[in-house]
């Protein structure tokens, strides 16, 4: 099975490469204007592969196979997107390979900055989560985003934003696939940006979830910075006596030019029926510099990736990671780990992305130590 998927990799990483000689594709095809509502199609397809250097655990995703490596398809997105009637904005998205709805959602502009919003769409927390994913600054999120952030719930959002700064509110139920998270609740988002100019920008948010566990269970646990890794170093193992979880984030980052510095700290907090309260802190501080000298943009209280300014020399950028968790708290031995990113981007031409990146893990549990090393990489194309 896992030399199927390891050659559909492959032929889809070889058809990446030969997509790169074909003429551009622009961002996004028009199809046609329906009921007045312009449509259009993208899509996003991603592969990534990883190679392990295990010190304790094996972390390949096939464990006792004798493989020190993973090759995996990541994504394949379909999304159909509608401008109008009107001030209405609408979008479906599915993924194809994970076989679930992304963004489902009804999107209205009131005028003025005020917006409502309906259906399945990104909870108002974590700056990396609501950042574009075809634009992640490294090959695997933060730590702390994929333990703490909520990302999609069906819901409904209210949002008002100015170019300085924004506030949204949203309430949120379960995931629109079957299968997927649970759990209802509410979350906050505001930010504040006292500089926003071209190529200078500095931006400042504070955030705040609050969701009910399902059925009085919840796990904390996080992978080793690959996401096809096998394996979750920490772990807080299953906690059967919770109520609510509650995450407050804060989040900055400053452009000056072609470089970028960007952190986040969250603390979420387990309120427990028949045990003491638990928390779990996890925050990052990350560094990217664009060598071929373009800046990035704002909006939405999100920085935007600008396209390379020479097409075809593409852009190049060096980034540099620092990434901590701690899950032990009282009597929950979840552990702590500690992780140190490098990494190269490329973005060429509008449509392609090639990713390298290098891991140093320093973990520890219930008094063992592991502490391995991981190369990634990634291609992409989207539309």
């Amino acid at each position: 099975m896992k030399l199927e998927q390891n050659r559909l990799t492959i032929r889809i990483l070889a058809g990446l490469s030969l997509a790169a000689l074909a003429p551009l594709s622009q961002a996004g095809v028009p199809i046609d204007t329906i009921g007045g509502s312009e449509v259009s199609f993208e899509g996003f397809v991603q592969a990534d592969g990883s190679w392990y250097d295990n010190d304790l655990a094996d972390l390949d995703g096939d464990a006792g196979d004798g493989s020190d490596h993973d090759f995996q398809l990541r994504r394949a997105e379909l999304v159909l997107k509608g401008d109008g009637p009107g001030n209405l904005d609408w979008v479906v998205g599915y993924d194809a390979k994970s076989d679930k709805w992304l963004d489902v959602n009804l999107k209205y502009g009131f005028g003025g900055g005020h917006t409502l919003q309906a259906g399945q769409f990104k909870q108002p927390h974590g700056l990396e989560e609501l950042s574009s994913t075809k634009n992640n600054d490294f090959i695997s999120k933060a730590m702390t985003t994929n333990t703490f952030a909520v990302s999609r719930r069906l819901g409904v959002a209210y949002g008002y934003s100015q170019d300085d700064w924004s506030i949204t509110a949203s309430s949120f139920g379960r995931e629109l696939t079957s299968g997927g998270a649970h759990g209802s609740g509410y979350g906050l988002r505001g930010t504040f940006a006292p500089i926003n100019q071209d190529g200078n920008i500095l931006h400042f948010g504070l955030s705040h979830v609050d969701q009910d566990t399902d059925a009085d269970t919840l796990r904390l646990r996080t992978r080793p910075q690959a996401d096809l890794a096998g394996v979750r170093l920490v772990d807080s193992g299953t906690l059967t006596d919770t109520d609510r979880l509650a995450t407050t984030g804060v989040e900055a980052f400053w452009v000056r030019g072609p470089f970028k510095l960007q952190g986040e700290y969250m603390r979420g907090s387990v309120s427990r029926h028949d045990n003491a309260d638990y928390d779990a802190t996890g925050g990052y501080l990350s560094a990217l510099y664009n060598l071929t000298g373009e800046t990035w943009n704002y909006k939405g209280g999100t920085p935007g990736t600008a396209k390379p300014s020479d097409l075809a020399r593409g852009m190049w950028q060096l980034g540099l990671r620092y990434d901590t968790i701690d899950l032990d708290d009282g009597s929950v031995e979840g552990g702590q780990m500690d992780a140190l990113t490098a990494g190269v981007n490329w973005y060429w031409r509008k449509n392609f992305k090639f990713a390298v990146n290098y891991v140093q893990v320093d973990s520890e549990r219930l008094g063992v130590s592991d502490d391995p090393d991981i190369l990634e990489a990634r291609a992409q194309f989207y539309w």
